[in-house]
């Protein structure tokens, strides 16, 4: 497998720059009523952190909007796991608020990963980020997806996404490292375009 820096690396994060700028300045008057409405709905913070995986395992922190209850993760050890490997996935989670639903059906609460994409601890086509406690179950998928960006999507949520098997995350990662290149990655980026327009596999 071939790691080294190549072109097509540098190209990538040309457009990862350029496009998450963009976007972000398209999207802000869309931050702004986001904010406003997760503010009216629930109590709590407008943005959820969360410790992530960049590349080489360096921790960073990961934006959303929050879609759940102020007690999400103390209530999460009541309730069952949908998926089978360590990531915890649940298709109707009662702790997603009224919004947090409509937000996730769309994907808009992923949009403040833009941020993290323009300071490159992210990229827009990648492995999920994911928190080093659920990439334990296998050394050499970990090894080899932290061996380049998360990003914001990437194989998996455009062909696996629905499954709920963790067999199928680890073989999307290991795939899309693999094979990647900037065509691939602008392929990934419009087929998620139309995922999300028909919020498929939308958790």
């Amino acid at each position: 497998m071939n790691l080294k820096i190549e072109p097509e690396d540098y190209l990538k994060r040309i457009l990862d720059i350029v496009s998450s700028l963009l976007l972000l300045i398209l999207f802000l008057p869309l931050f702004f009523i986001i904010a406003i409405l997760i503010k009216i709905n629930s109590k709590g913070p407008v943005f959820f952190l969360q410790k992530r995986c960049g590349k080489n395992g360096r921790e960073y922190n990961m934006y959303k909007f929050r879609t759940m209850v102020k007690d999400a993760e103390f209530l999460k050890k009541k309730l069952k796991n949908e998926m089978d490997g360590p990531m915890f996935k649940m298709k109707n989670d009662p702790r997603t608020t009224e919004i947090g639903r409509i937000l996730r059906r769309y994907s808009l609460d992923e949009l403040p990963q833009l941020f993290n994409v323009l300071k490159g601890q992210m990229s827009l086509v990648g492995p999920r980020p994911l928190a080093a406690e659920e990439m334990t179950v296998d050394n050499n998928w970990r090894k080899i997806r932290l061996s380049v960006k998360p990003g914001m999507t990437g194989l998996w949520q455009i062909m696996g996404r629905a499954s709920g098997k963790f067999n199928d995350w680890v073989v999307y990662d290991i795939e899309y490292v693999q094979k990647r290149s900037f065509l691939m990655d602008m392929k990934i980026i419009f087929l998620t375009l139309f995922a999300v327009l028909r919020y498929e596999g939308a958790y």
